[in-house]
């Protein structure tokens, strides 16, 4: 089996998982310019009225004192740490899982990522992967990119599960989450709703989901 390809991300929406659990061999795109609306910076929970987007702000070009044109690479790009990020997308945690059957399972080891500064965007998100890892009880084993190839021939190309907008044909199977009686089953959130769901049944579920044929 050819390796997979993956960006690095804000702890990752389910799918990105799946194809992370299913493949034999990992790489992640290190390379790559940075794009918009991306799990790069993002993640979508469940709360009490329904999905709700948490964003990691980022310093602009400007702000830098970069030209406003061109691209950044994703490697370069930092936090906006001057926005008290971190204790809002914590609080969200809290309001939103609280009562879920293993956020106090996870809640000692989670903490200390939103009580330490960041400077890098990628940096946080290795570490967010490798929280995530950890609790699947699974090695975080990958290897990076060392350039940019648009359309890699020797590896299986799953770069584009970091959009947002794109979920490239997975449906994953439903799980009991916290407040489905009021918008009904989420698909694809963020990997931290099924973990402080399934707690550790969530591997053997990843294992179970299909994305597309590729690992057929």
């Amino acid at each position: 089996m050819k390796p997979v390809l993956l960006h690095p991300s804000y702890f990752g929406p389910i799918s990105q998982w799946v194809a992370y659990i299913n493949a034999e061999k990992v790489v992640f795109e290190n390379e790559d310019n940075y794009q918009k609306q991306t799990y790069r910076n993002r993640m979508y929970i469940y709360d009490a009225n329904g999905k709700l987007t948490l964003n990691i702000p980022i310093k602009h070009r400007a702000a830098l004192g970069l030209s406003t044109k061109g691209h950044q690479k994703y490697r370069d790009i930092q936090i906006e740490n001057a926005f008290d990020w971190q204790k809002q997308h914590w609080r969200a945690f809290k309001a939103s899982y609280q009562t879920s059957p293993f956020f106090e399972f996870y809640e000692d080891e989670l903490f200390p990522l939103y009580h330490k500064e960041f400077k890098f965007l990628i940096d946080l998100n290795y570490q967010c992967m490798e929280f995530v890892a950890d609790c699947l009880q699974i090695e975080f084993d990958y290897t990076k990119s060392d350039e940019f190839i648009l359309k890699p021939e020797n590896k299986l190309n799953y770069r584009n599960l970091i959009n947002a907008k794109s979920n490239e044909g997975f449906k994953n199977i439903p799980y009991t989450q916290v407040f489905e009686d009021k918008a009904g089953f989420l698909p694809n959130l963020c990997i931290l709703d099924l973990l402080f769901n399934e707690g550790n049944a969530a591997l053997s579920y990843l294992q179970e989901q299909e994305l597309k044929s590729y690992f057929s």
